[in-house]
């Protein structure tokens, strides 16, 4: 990558100078180091941030793994 000294940078661009743009260029790069999830509006409505998503989740799976030992257990015990 060429480094641009002070003195090459101009004051001001304007958009054509700086070609043309490629929508969504980078996305699958994006995708691959993320896991961004939308929310639907109503759940995200409820949600005030990604804290409390992850609490709400969190809870969600202790009861999942709690009820999966559950059945577990009594399945043995007939």
């Amino acid at each position: 990558m060429k480094m641009i000294k002070h003195e090459e940078m101009r004051k001001e661009y304007k958009r054509e100078d700086l070609g043309k743009g490629i929508r969504g260029k980078y996305l699958e790069e994006y995708k691959k180091g993320t896991n961004l999830v939308l929310l639907s509006p109503d759940v995200a409505a409820v949600f005030p941030d990604d804290a409390s998503v992850n609490d709400a989740l969190r809870g969600l799976l202790k009861v999942a793994q709690q009820s999966i030992g559950l059945t577990k257990r009594s399945s043995r015990r007939r």
